[in-house]
């Protein structure tokens, strides 16, 4: 029964402090990440505009631009009859 026995590899504190440091590093940088996608989710959002909404914005501006509906309707090339 001659087994050979592996002994340990004994690490010196400062390789052990060096490998923490690398793990701290690492976190760190996690959380910097997720800190961001907080700020990104928790940012208000634009809202977002109807069909409707935009027809109404588009022809007020027109409206504001001085353009009757007949203008409108003919630089569309809509027709009335």
């Amino acid at each position: 029964m001659s087994e050979e026995v592996k002994k340990r590899v004994r690490r010196s504190p400062e390789e052990i402090a060096a490998e923490i440091d690398v793990k701290i590093a690492a976190h760190k940088d996690a959380i910097k990440k997720l800190e961001q996608r907080k700020a990104e989710v928790l940012a208000p959002k634009k809202p977002r505009m109807t069909k409707a909404q935009k027809m109404k914005m588009v022809i007020d501006k027109a409206k504001q631009a001085g353009m009757s509906p007949e203008e409108i309707a003919e630089k569309l090339g809509v027709t009335f009859e």
